[in-house]
């Protein structure tokens, strides 16, 4: 007994030494094997903002109805919240002016409303929005330029306030027929007309007209209609009286 059991203590040493190393390959394979796949994780608020935008909302509108047709515009208060939250007022009547004639001060009345283009010259532009229809008509208020590198006189159907020299804006505004690059930075461009505005306005453009570039038979704006897009016009500047520069008959509008 004694020899036999120190001939079998050996082989219980080995069978045990075994039985661990299996036990630590078991357990190192348990470690060690790779993870299950997981369903991809939804995308958070922050991924979703680092795609790519889309299109810009589209901005206000306005419909110029005139006595030749209607002319639509889009307008730009992020290049120039001034001059489209001025064109707003007039239109709508929540922006008071002066009546150039009667020297009356307007509460609440569209100042469009009635003005005709007084100036057409074919192959350049249309410009109108004076309420005395001569060019020369003083409205109360002046306010200053808005220019903007990313807009030009580049392409046809630009909307723009006509003025006497920096900072004499008012409520005159022109529409050009074609791209016209010697007006570039000095005239605010605060909307774009679509392509039927455009061919209404060269029809206007041609019409017959005296040596100052006035039309014998005006065009007439009925009203003019402000739709809102996916932007609110900015509230205009203070009013300041200021006098308006005569229009003469030179290339620029004034």
């Amino acid at each position: 007994m004694p020899q036999e059991s120190v001939q079998r203590r050996p082989m219980r040493i080995y069978f045990s030494v075994i039985l661990l190393i299996s036990a630590m390959c078991s357990a190192g394979r348990s470690q060690t094997a790779p993870a299950t796949k997981t369903a991809p994780a939804k995308k958070t608020a922050a991924t979703a903002a680092a795609k790519p935008a889309g299109a810009p909302a589209a901005g206000p509108t306005a419909i110029i109805d005139t006595t030749a047709g209607k002319m639509t515009c889009t307008l730009f208060p992020e290049q120039a919240p001034i001059g489209v939250a001025n064109f707003v007022g007039l239109a709508q009547g929540t922006k008071d002016w002066t009546n150039p004639v009667s020297h009356a001060k307007k509460h609440g009345v569209p100042l469009y409303d009635g003005t005709i283009f007084h100036r057409v010259i074919p192959n350049f532009m249309i410009q109108g929005g004076d309420p005395a229809g001569s060019g020369s008509g003083d409205v109360g208020f002046e306010f200053k330029n808005e220019t903007s590198p990313t807009l030009k006189f580049d392409r046809p159907g630009r909307l723009a306030y006509a003025n006497a020299g920096p900072g004499t804006n008012g409520s005159q505004f022109f529409i050009t027929e074609v791209p016209y690059a010697s007006l570039n930075g000095g005239y605010t461009i605060f909307g774009q007309c679509d392509d039927a505005a455009v061919a209404l306005v060269n029809q206007i453009a041609r019409m017959g007209r005296d040596a100052n570039d006035r039309p014998y038979r005006p065009v007439k704006i009925n009203h003019i209609t402000i739709t809102k897009g996916g932007a609110t016009a900015a509230k205009p500047a203070a009013a300041r009286p200021a006098v308006k520069k005569p229009a003469a008959p030179a290339t620029a509008p004034k």
